[in-house]
């Protein structure tokens, strides 16, 4: 493929060239290797039994709002429609997903597995080099609220990473009720909480420890400046018990414990690590928390968990839990673990002399090809093509 020479078009012209910050062209190879990626990952999923949904992009305001906090949800693209409703750009498919279901399987009790790709969108200003625009593919299992469930979903992740030909990543895996086992102990308000919680998911431990200096029941809540000392193989699991004593925290580690026994009899527990500090500026997880890391990424190009109570929202009382992997961040470290994508087949150009009888065979030709599944460009002789 040729790019259009833009040489002496006007200064305002080649302005409007550019794309926005935060947003890319993507054509030629890098089209064709991330659908034959997303294609991969898609194909997995079918395999567990998942069965693909395309929520819209619009969404009201209101579906995403109540599990965002006050600092996630000013990173919403927001605008009004000619109602006056506030509409968002997705920020997020859980959500999204949540909502089709409660609509779509009221009544049904049956577990409900679902996949989707698409573009979701944050105005993440304050985060340097992060794109605005993501393409996101993930899972959710809904109506099922059990330790095989949340192996199973976890597995399905390490499965679809491998499929890609990703070889070197581990999947972290924590719980949201561990953390908000010791903030309930300790009777913090929601709002604080949200603000601890947003302190811990940025890694500012400062700020955490100025907050937790303003309240009471500063000892349990020092157990919370330690969560990013619970990080590592399986033996976390019973130092994470120890510091605890309250039931909603006890009852995190001991379905860990029981999901990591599951995942082991997948033969898979080589790429699962604990991290008791991974937290989500979603408010809406409940439980299982994890994120996946590769070689070549800073960032987790994948995460997840349970979130047992956001389907409530929206009338439907039943538990729940799914992942996304980040497309652009898979690409990237694929790329830099050096993994070959197979190249898409380079178009055949059947020339012809002149209108007539050299048109109908050279036509002919390409119809059998492209008949056949090949790419095939049909040109006049002497008149260049595009490939």
């Amino acid at each position: 493929m040729q790019m259009q020479n833009t040489k002496g078009q006007s200064k305002i012209n080649r302005r409007l060239l550019h794309t926005p910050e935060g947003v890319r062209d993507r054509y030629g190879s890098m089209v064709a290797n991330r659908r034959h990626i997303r294609e991969q990952i898609l194909s997995r999923m079918r395999t567990y039994g998942y069965a693909e949904i395309e929520p819209p992009t619009l969404e009201y305001f209101d579906v995403f709002s109540g599990e965002m906090s006050t600092t996630s949800a000013r990173k919403l693209y927001k605008f009004s429609d000619a109602e006056g409703n506030t509409l968002v750009l997705r920020p997020d498919f859980t959500p999204s997903v949540a909502r089709c279901v409660s609509k779509y399987f009221a009544e049904g009790t049956d577990a409900v597995r679902l996949c989707y790709a698409g573009q979701t969108f944050l105005n993440g200003t304050g985060l340097q080099g992060k794109l605005r625009e993501v393409t996101e593919l993930g899972a959710e299992l809904m109506n099922e609220g059990s330790v095989a469930a949340d192996a199973e979903i976890i597995a399905l992740l390490i499965e679809t990473l491998q499929c890609t030909g990703l070889k070197e990543f581990i999947v972290s895996i924590g719980d949201a009720d561990y953390y908000k086992g010791i903030c309930e102990e300790a009777g913090i308000d929601e709002e604080t909480e949200a603000e601890l919680r947003d302190a811990l998911t940025a890694r500012n431990y400062h700020a955490a420890e100025r907050l937790i200096d303003d309240l009471q029941m500063k000892e349990q809540l020092q157990v919370v400046l330690m969560l990013s000392e619970l990080v590592g193989d399986e033996s976390v699991i019973d130092r994470a018990r120890q510091l605890v004593t309250n039931a909603r925290s006890l009852a995190a580690i001991d379905r860990l414990d029981a999901v990591y026994r599951t995942l082991a009899d997948y033969g898979i527990a080589a790429h699962i690590s604990f991290d008791l500090g991974n937290l989500s500026h979603f408010n809406y997880y409940t439980g299982i928390t994890f994120r996946a890391f590769a070689r070549g990424v800073g960032d987790a190009v994948a995460r997840g968990g349970r979130y047992d109570r956001l389907l409530s929202r929206f009338g439907k009382d039943t538990p729940a839990i799914g992942f996304m992997i980040s497309l652009d961040d898979l690409m990237s470290t694929l790329q830099a673990q050096g993994v070959c994508l197979p190249e898409e087949e380079k178009p055949q150009i059947i020339t012809y002399e002149e209108e007539g009888a050299s048109f109908r065979q050279a036509l002919t030709q390409a119809r059998e090809l492209r008949a056949q599944g090949h790419p095939v460009i049909l040109q006049q002789a002497g008149k260049g093509g595009q490939a």
